[in-house]
Parts: C-alpha cells; structure tokens; sequence
C-alpha cells in the first residue's frame, strides 16, 4: 500500500509500477504517473525491446517517440517465455502496486502473469489491461490501431467538412484520450478504493469504448428528436459560423469559437459587424453568414487579426504550427512545453506536465532509459545475488546493459 505519510512532494510517491506496455497508450500513462513520482519499472524484451525505440531522429540510443514517452522509468529486459524470467516477473509483483499491459486479450495468461495469478500472490495489487476492443469483447483477437478505434466508435465518421470525407486526424486521439487518459482514471480510481478496503482490481480498458465520452455531445442528438448528428452538421463541426476555422490573407488561419451569445456579441462589434450578431444560429442564412466571414478574415493577416482580438475576450485565436506553439506566451512558465537533458546530456523540447498540484509540476527525475540498463539494479534491489544475475545473463534470461 502506499505510504499515506509523506510530507509535501509529488503526489504518487511511493507507488511501485510494473509496465508491460509498448508504442504510445500505455507508455505515455506510465509516464504520467512517473512524472508525478511514481516508480515505474519498464519491462522489455530481450530482442529489441519497445518498437518506439527506432522511430524517429535516433540519438542516445533511441528514438526521438521513444524518448517522448519513457522518462522516468527504469528499464529490466527479461525472457518472459522463460520460466526464471517468470518467476523474476512474481517477484517483483509481490512489492508492486500496479501492473498495467497492452498485449492483446489472452498473452498474459498464456504467460501465467495475469491478474487472476499475480492476485493469488499480492491481494493488493490494482492490474490494468489496456487492448482495443476490450477482454471481453466479440472482437477480442483482432488486431486494430487507433484509425480503426475511430472508425468503429463513430468519431471518425464526423471529422470532416460537411459532404467531405473523412479526415485521417494528425494525433492518435484514440490511443491518448480512449487508451492513457482513461487507463489513467481507472487506475487511480482502483487505487482510490484500495485504500478503502485494502484490495486490489482488475481495470479492463478498450480503447474504442474509451472514446465514447468524447461523443457526447453527438450522441445528444440520438435520443432528443434532432437530426442525427452527420459531418460538417453539428454545432461544433462548422455548420455555423461562430464555430469555424477561416482562411488569413497571408494563407494561415484563425480559429472562432464564439458558441456563447456574448462572445459571439463581442466579435461581431470587433470586427465591425453587429447586423450578424441576430444571425449566429439562424440555420437559413448559416452557410451565407459562413461565407461572408471568411470573406472578412482574407482581408488581413493572421497578426493583423490577433492584434484586432488582443484584449477582446471573443475566443478567438490564431491557428499555431507546433513551432508557434512552443514559443507562444502561453508558455512563459514554462509549463506547457519544456526542456529536458536525455541520458547523455543532450537538451530536448517535451509536452510539459499536464496537472499542477497546489502549484506543484511533475518532474523530469531521470532521462528515458537504455534497453536493460536497470536490469541489476532492479533484481538487486529484491534481493537477487550478484553470482544469480550473472548466470541469469548467460542463460539469456536477462539482459545486463553495462
């Protein structure tokens, strides 16, 4: 259990994390209980490890994704085929708090690791599986990615401009909001209920099922008489012209969201319109209206549109490429993007911490760790002899990274 006596600090401190998880869903929930204190100890393979490791620039003996998404862990490679690699796996369970997995439904109990036999030997233990469709689901063995989670929730089918096809979105929303940020709740709610009656859970997360709170408001339009939501037909997928993205004269664009009368009031007299503040959800004249504004933003430059809205609290706000986005004054803290030192020194540019505590931030405590680089360090630490290490290495059971 964890330690309800620490004083003022990162607020999971103390909570011990096995990860089995590869590419980006579980990692990236790793990392974040990692940043706020927890020790995650990553479990890899001895081959190669996680996949992430070879995307992108390589340097430090990674990849820049999988840099991205690992600090603050330390790595073990083991032989989970091989029973003492098994057996090394119990061990560790028997002081963890957290086992999380991304293997498809069925690996780890072909493994014998599975919360039903690592309950059997920590009660305490809260065991999340992170898949697609779910442990339970009719499509439990088949393979998907986050375009696929998309397609089959429904989302995917109403990101696009009315009578367009669908878009293929630039970030894994499936595999970020359905997959970490929901594995995430679920964790910290076992958590939270472990520490009422001292026993852990199972918290079985598909991504797919995951992502239907972000249709909420879609789904609104299920049961109240409305149309059904359709692309490019809704509130807030540009059917009207308070809620739209419109096109610079420099060729860049500004984002609109004056869904509320008032702000929607407080653009019309920026921009010298008021005649269209009776307009806003007038569903004849909508697609005009539309029209007729973006006629309007082609006629100045995106920085001649934010200096006409600084100080109007309108919503409305230019369109950033990720470099503008990192240097933009939302960042004067530091707090949304910052500079990290991988293991050898060099300085990157990371998403900061999402969550501040009474001001408290998560913190960049050690870089993304080499394939096997804690592997002694970890078996030590529960116990192992140096000789039993050494033989494990020889036998490939482990890998010792020197």
């Amino acid at each position: 259990m964890v330690d309800r006596n620490w004083k003022q600090g990162l607020p999971l401190e103390g909570l011990a994390v096995l990860d089995f998880t590869r590419l980006l869903p579980g990692p990236l929930c790793t990392m974040l209980l990692g940043d706020y204190g927890a020790e995650v100890l990553k479990i890899e393979d001895l081959k190669a490890g996680d996949p992430t490791r070879f995307v992108g620039r390589f340097f430090d003996g990674s990849g820049a994704f999988y840099r991205q998404l690992n600090r603050n862990k330390k790595s073990i490679a083991i032989d989970l085929k091989a029973e003492q690699g098994r057996e090394i796996i119990r061990e560790l369970a028997k002081k963890a708090d957290v086992v999380i997995e991304g293997f498809r439904p069925g690996a780890m109990e072909r493994l014998g690791l599975d919360f039903r036999e690592l309950e059997k030997i920590n009660k305490s233990l809260v065991y999340a599986s992170v898949s697609g469709y779910g442990q339970e689901s009719i499509y439990r063995e088949k393979a998907g990615h986050d375009l696929n989670y998309q397609a089959l929730s429904g989302l995917l089918d109403l990101s696009a401009e009315k009578d367009g096809s669908p878009l293929v979105p630039a970030v894994q929303i499936a595999d970020v909001i359905g997959g970490t940020m929901m594995t995430l709740s679920g964790i910290l709610m076992a958590l939270y209920q472990r520490e009422r009656t001292g026993k852990g859970s199972y918290v079985d997360l598909a991504m797919t099922r995951g992502l239907l709170p972000t249709l909420t408001l879609a789904a609104a339009t299920l049961n109240s008489g409305e149309d059904t939501a359709r692309r490019g037909s809704g509130q807030i997928s540009g059917a009207y012209a308070c809620y739209n993205l419109y096109e610079t004269a420099d060729g860049k664009y500004m984002s609109l969201a004056a869904m509320e009368p008032v702000f929607w009031q407080r653009f019309c007299e920026a921009v010298g319109h008021q005649e269209w503040s009776v307009l806003q959800y007038d569903r004849e004249k909508r697609n005009a209206l539309i029209e007729e504004v973006s006629r309007l933003f082609k006629k100045k430059t995106r920085s001649e549109w934010v200096e006409i809205f600084n100080g109007v609290d309108a919503c409305c706000e230019p369109v950033l490429t990720l470099e503008e986005a990192v240097e933009h004054p939302l960042n004067h803290d530091g707090s949304y993007w910052i500079k990290a030192a991988t293991g050898t020194g060099e300085i990157e540019i990371i998403p900061g911490f999402p969550i501040l505590f009474s001001g408290l931030r998560g913190q960049v405590r050690y870089g993304p760790p080499q394939h096997g680089e804690h592997t002694r360090e970890i078996l030590e630490n529960h116990g192992y002899r140096q000789a039993d290490i050494e033989e494990m290495a020889a036998n490939s059971v482990v890998i010792i990274n020197k």
